[in-house]
């Protein structure tokens, strides 16, 4: 018997290209059966690697199988086991594997299918998580985004990534070296490890973030260029996709948390879980604020191009300004009407200081006015 614990993504934005994407690589189990196990996703590992970890209170030893059915002489263990999955791409070892532990065909369908957003699902004898795993690339200043599954079974815990390499370094640390209480505690409390191992590298991706967040900020009150538009728009769209893989979760973590009908989790373990779902909670804070900071950096930049245009438009028109007067006076003594026989002649004309006395009336008009300006504090 399954049961299922989903949530709503509580009207969470949605970007076009990343749409695009899901609708593109959903289109490829078009058709096909429920259960059907085909991989949705991109390929990020040349082949894929099982890594076996099994330890107690008294030991602890780890094996590279090779094939997936040695990991079937695990499950009716006494101590536990932790099997590791690093590429989801071929899907016949995949599906050797899942066999081996009696898993539902919807669960290895849900494993190989990578759009998946956070979701509990409890069966009879295993609990199926799924959620996001994010890392922080320090070359390409962007959040990468990674699916990992986790099945719990009563003494054993297999984990599924979509390539080599995440968090779980100082779990397997702790358990070589039996440090913590760890290898005293069974599979349930591995697995809440391993997603504390998760949501605390989340601060940390928050962090480098935040820093981010603060140099496109002081760019925004120096000099802010076109391309710092594009920096704003990288942010609140990994901002979207933060949202996306945590307010799910915290839905799955406080289920885990608080279902007592759970028998895969003991009542130690509840409590740890309820650490875990308290920083979601802070997670989830951040986030938002870095959305509503992220939103008024927009508005920043826009307020920002406009009183550069106001500046400039400012500057050219006091040149404007002062040069309307001295056009006038170069074309009032530009007229040439200097002739004896009429009355109205420009006596300045035929004065000898009259170029001096002109080009000093213009001098003096544009000095006036620019010390009028600044005493209106204009410039």
């Amino acid at each position: 018997m399954k049961k299922t614990i989903d949530f709503p993504d509580s009207n969470l934005e949605e970007t076009a290209g990343s749409m695009f994407r899901i609708l593109k690589t959903s289109s490829l189990k078009s058709g096909l059966p429920p259960g059907t196990p085909i991989h949705v996703g991109e390929q990020q590992s040349e082949n894929i690697t099982i890594t076996v970890m099994d330890y107690d209170q008294t030991s602890c030893h780890t094996v590279t199988p090779d094939n997936p059915e040695e990991c079937s002489t695990y499950q009716d263990k006494s101590t536990v086991t932790w099997v590791n999955v690093d590429g989801l791409h071929q899907v016949n070892i995949i599906e050797k594997l899942c066999s081996c532990f009696n898993l539902h065909p919807l669960t290895v369908e849900d494993i190989l299918n990578t759009t998946q957003r956070p979701k509990l699902d409890i069966f009879d004898d295993y609990l199926f998580l799924v959620l996001k795993m994010q890392t922080y690339n320090s070359e390409t200043q962007i959040v990468d985004m990674e699916q990992v599954s986790f099945i719990l079974g009563k003494n054993y815990l297999i984990s599924f990534q979509e390539k080599a390499g995440d968090t779980f370094d100082g779990v397997r640390t702790r358990i070589r070296s039996n440090k913590g209480r760890i290898r005293k505690m069974q599979a349930d409390y591995l697995v809440y490890a391993l997603l504390d191992s998760i949501i605390d590298n989340y601060f940390s991706v928050l962090e480098k973030v935040g820093e981010e967040i603060e140099s496109i900020e002081e760019e925004l009150v120096a000099n802010p260029l076109p391309e710092t538009l594009g920096k704003i728009h990288i942010l609140k769209r990994e901002m979207i996709l933060l949202r996306r893989s945590v307010w799910p979760l915290r839905e799955v973590i406080n289920s885990l948390a608080r279902d007592e009908e759970i028998d895969l989790i003991s009542k130690a373990t509840y409590l740890y879980m309820k650490d875990l779902y308290d920083h979601t909670i802070q997670i989830i804070d951040t986030i938002e604020t870095f959305r509503d900071i992220i939103s008024g950096m927009l508005d920043i930049y826009l307020s920002s191009i406009s009183n550069r245009m106001n500046e400039v438009m400012k500057v050219l028109t006091i040149f404007a300004a002062i040069f309307i007067p001295l056009t006038f006076i170069a074309g009032l003594y530009g007229m040439n009407f200097n002739t004896a026989a009429s009355p109205l002649n420009m006596p300045e004309l035929s004065w000898y200081y009259g170029y001096p006395f002109a080009i000093g009336l213009m001098l003096a008009t544009a000095g006036s006015m620019i010390l009028y300006f600044k005493k209106k504090k204009w410039f």
